[in-house]
């Protein structure tokens, strides 16, 4: 069949087809239903000043229909068929999806190879998504947090592509033609910069057949251009202030911190299920077990804020440590930040106790177990693992935070959340709120 095939992951087929778009199965029976998903290697970090939001708007384009599939029958295909579809855009990746009943999941393969080659830009369709996220963007403005942070962003990120919106900047939007987002759509979404994963209730050695006949003989698209924003260290605290109408004053503290590839990830996720709960690092999952933590009780039991959290994501390229809060009335964003920092130096300077090390890698490993739990979160998984490292890590996640110790978290907090590496926002209402 000219395609090189391995396991290297339980349960989890491999498969490389001839135009370079890497396929990975995994046989699940516990239901008839499957998930077909396909990821590409782009998001906001492939965008340059002049095309943010680029990504997010192919995206929007890719759900206008093909030549074989009208704008809106898609949905009725879906629906008919008893399934769900979305998509979505992040700095590193784009993803579509599709669950449906496993006797049906044909129709996912069918779609998805249908619009990585067919997909229609049309003028008209083009000027109406423009006012679409023009709108979005506008909406997102409402939210003084949301200012706050793409300032922070800004801020924190002179280089990196990181440092714009995955929406895009307004002016951007504004100004971008329709060749421009279809000389993206036929750069980066294509099958050498995919990734396909099918998970669920199907026999694969029946079903590579089909996805051979779907996405084989689809042409390969060009080089994928190289992302060169290397962000260069940070040498001191920098510090911003938005003013504008809002209820209430907000913090967001940022340090930079190492990808999702470097040994100090695992560290970092139990410190930040230490400052407020662990996260799933994934997609679903349980509620975020933050009652206890050390945020919580130091910033909301005591009324300082009327919400307090850190956070701390797996990305491709160094990103942020984050701290923020809302600041409870009679209180100010100046103290706000003094009490974030506190929980940080007292972390720094007296470490983490056994018992409390013990709570937090057990709530980790469970939460990334519940995020797991249907084939639709297990796929997508897969495919986010895959493009920011490789699919295997999820074979050994479970294992790094298990073998955290109270000197790594202590260490990681000493070494990435300093003066030196953080960016501070306050968000301040003017008076006419």
């Amino acid at each position: 069949m000219g395609r090189a095939e391995r396991k290297t992951m339980a349960l989890v087929q491999e498969t490389t087809l001839p135009n370079g778009m890497l396929v990975l199965t995994r046989e699940v029976h516990s239901a008839p239903v499957a998930t077909c998903c396909v990821w590409y290697r782009v998001g906001a970090r492939n965008e340059r000043p002049g095309i943010t939001g680029i990504s997010h708007w192919v995206e929007h384009m890719l759900f206008k229909g093909t030549p074989d599939i009208p704008k809106g029958e898609m949905d009725r295909l879906i629906a008919r068929n008893g399934g769900t579809f979305n998509g979505f855009t992040s700095q590193d990746y784009t993803a579509y999806f599709e669950t449906l009943p496993a006797d049906r999941i044909e129709l996912g393969l069918q779609i998805e190879s249908d619009r990585m080659v067919n997909s229609l830009f049309d003028a008209a369709e083009v000027d109406s998504e423009r006012t679409v996220i023009i709108s979005e963007r506008e909406g997102h403005e409402n939210d003084p947090e949301w200012w706050l942070s793409e300032a922070v962003m800004a801020s924190a990120f002179q280089i990196h592509p990181y440092r714009n919106e995955v929406i895009g900047w307004k002016g951007d939007l504004r100004a971008m033609t329709r060749d421009e987002l279809y000389n993206h759509y036929q750069t980066y979404y294509m099958p050498n910069n995919a990734i396909l994963v099918v998970v669920g209730d199907f026999d694969t050695n029946a079903l590579m057949p089909r996805i051979e006949h779907y996405f084989a003989g689809l042409p390969v698209g060009p080089a994928i251009p190289a992302v060169r924003g290397e962000e260069p260290e940070q040498q001191g605290e920098r510090r911003v202030v938005v003013r504008r109408p809002g209820a209430a004053e907000y913090v967001q503290i940022g340090f930079h911190t190492p990808s999702c590839k470097h040994a100090d990830f695992a560290p970092l996720v139990i410190l930040d299920a230490v400052l407020s709960g662990a996260k799933g690092m994934g997609f679903g999952g349980g509620a975020q077990t933050n009652r206890s933590a050390r945020i919580y009780r130091a910033l909301i039991e005591t009324q300082l804020a009327a919400y307090a959290g850190s956070g701390f994501r797996a990305m491709y390229d160094p990103y942020l440590f984050e701290l923020d809060a809302t600041v409870q009335e009679g209180h100010s964003a100046a103290e706000i930040e003094a009490a974030l920092l506190h929980e940080v130096e007292k972390i720094q300077q007296d470490g983490v106790e056994p018992a409390e090390m013990a709570k937090v890698i057990k709530q980790s490993r469970a939460q990334m177990a519940y995020s797991s739990e249907s084939v639709t979160q297990q796929a997508l998984r897969l495919g986010m693992w895959e493009v920011l490292d490789r699919y295997g890590r999820l074979d050994t996640l479970l294992d790094e935070l298990a073998a955290v110790t109270a000197d790594d978290v202590q260490r990681v907090a000493q070494t990435y959340l300093t003066e030196r590496s953080r960016t501070v926002g306050h968000f301040l209402p003017t008076a006419e709120a």
